[in-house]
């Protein structure tokens, strides 16, 4: 479901009402170049590079899994009744909901956005002489989508 956020937060964020005409602005695009490219391809896309970005911010903000990552190539971690596997499950019994909350979700994934896309988005601005104000209107969508990602990710996955 999160993957599908940067669609359907980008339908309206880049709406021309919102900030459209501002990233237009600051691009050699205009709506018509916009909107004649190919959905089909750019949906899909979008869809899996936002499966990309679910996995990321799932990482940084539900700090469980962790311990899973740790003890990933253990072969005694999902076989019932080792030491490893009683040990992991003990830990999540006692841990398994700390820091599993929407607000949580949502400083990680905006921390997280700020901080990579800023990097990122501001790296290849400066490459391609593109203005500060191009990078902020693409680093606060960003932020606005990687907070109610990982919020939701937190709080219910």
């Amino acid at each position: 479901i999160t993957a599908a956020f940067p669609i359907l937060l980008g339908a309206v964020y880049y709406n021309p009402k919102v900030m459209g005409k501002i990233w237009l602005s600051t691009t050699d695009l205009t709506p018509d170049d916009v909107m004649g490219g190919n959905m089909t391809k750019t949906l899909l896309l979008s869809y899996l590079f936002g499966l990309f970005m679910s996995y990321i911010i799932f990482l940084f903000a539900v700090h469980q899994s962790s311990i899973y990552q740790l003890f990933l190539h253990e072969k005694d971690l999902l076989e019932s009744g080792t030491e490893l596997n009683t040990y992991v499950n003990s830990f999540m019994a006692e841990y398994g909901a700390k820091h599993r909350t929407f607000g949580h979700g949502v400083i990680h994934g905006m921390e997280l956005c700020l901080m990579m896309g800023l990097a990122m988005i501001g790296i290849s601005a400066l490459h391609e002489q593109r203005s500060m104000k191009y990078v902020w209107v693409h680093v606060i969508f960003w932020v606005i989508c990687g907070g109610l990602m990982g919020g939701v990710l937190c709080a219910f996955v």
